[in-house]
């Protein structure tokens, strides 16, 4: 393990687990691994604050603008942030990206789409609308944009990047050595992050493939009486928390922690 100074999320996102991330990082710290993968990274809302490094370090999603855009931010850095610096923050430039098809864009233009679209849309939602009102001002600005990037480009330093379903992430990096963290969508919201990318199916499917792990695993979930039907042979931590998705404010809601490693709730 090596300590290296944490990074910020580039850019908000749906479940980044803003208030819920001291706690996951002090679970994550608390089990010894020589290999880190994230097989739903997002944001890398943990991925990225994590202060000690492994000798490997995975980051994967299906979505291929996030992989796109941190695999930019590791390798071409000073052209992303060149055409970043002519982006303007505006209702009618928002609307004109949201519509025009990555596909016909460069590697370094949809880095800078995405990246643009995901810091103004409000809440992070992928169909998000233009995130500027009176109340506050725009999340997209160069100046203090910058440092976020600069810190995210050292953090990435060595990092593996994929782009595959999570069941076929796993085995390939499944080691005694290796934890997992595991942040899938919602049970309840598996359409959060686009149609047909995730179903609800698939929580089955993962506590199967857990439930043969040779490594350890930590995964985040909402708390229901079906996901602890699905994960009740792991160890579970409710967590209660307030998060906020809409205008409308904060809600309360409580959370879980799951993971095969029973020690780490009361080492720490």
């Amino acid at each position: 393990m090596k300590q290296v100074p944490p990074a910020a999320p580039v850019a908000p996102w749906l479940g980044g687990k803003k208030r819920l991330h001291p706690l996951i990082l002090e679970r994550i710290e608390a089990i010894p691994h020589r290999a880190y993968v994230e097989p739903f990274v997002g944001m890398g809302g943990i991925f990225l604050r994590r202060r000690f490094r492994p000798r490997l370090e995975v980051m994967n999603d299906r979505n291929g603008e996030i992989i796109n855009l941190f695999r930019i931010l590791q390798r071409h850095y000073p052209q992303l942030l060149e055409i970043m610096r002519f982006q303007i923050c505006s209702r009618r430039e928002f609307d004109r990206l949201r519509v025009t098809d990555p596909a016909t864009l460069t590697d370094l233009e949809r880095a800078a789409r995405f990246l643009y679209l995901q810091r103004l849309s409000f809440g992070g939602k992928l169909d998000g609308v233009f995130g500027v009102s009176a109340g506050h001002g725009p999340r997209f600005s160069l100046a203090r944009l910058e440092p976020v990037l600069d810190a995210a480009h050292e953090r990435l330093d060595g990092v593996v990047f994929e782009s595959l379903d999570w069941a076929d992430l796993i085995p390939r990096y499944d080691t005694a050595e290796t934890l997992f963290y595991l942040d899938p969508p919602y049970f309840g919201g598996e359409n959060d992050y686009g149609r047909g990318i995730f179903d609800r199916a698939q929580f089955a499917r993962i506590a199967e493939i857990l439930g043969s792990l040779k490594g350890a695993f930590l995964l985040s979930i909402n708390d229901t009486s079906e996901i602890r039907a699905l994960f009740g042979r792991f160890h579970l931590e409710p967590v209660r928390l307030n998060y906020s998705v809409s205008a409308a404010g904060g809600t309360e809601a409580q959370e879980l922690l799951v993971s095969n490693r029973e020690r780490i709730a009361t080492l720490l």
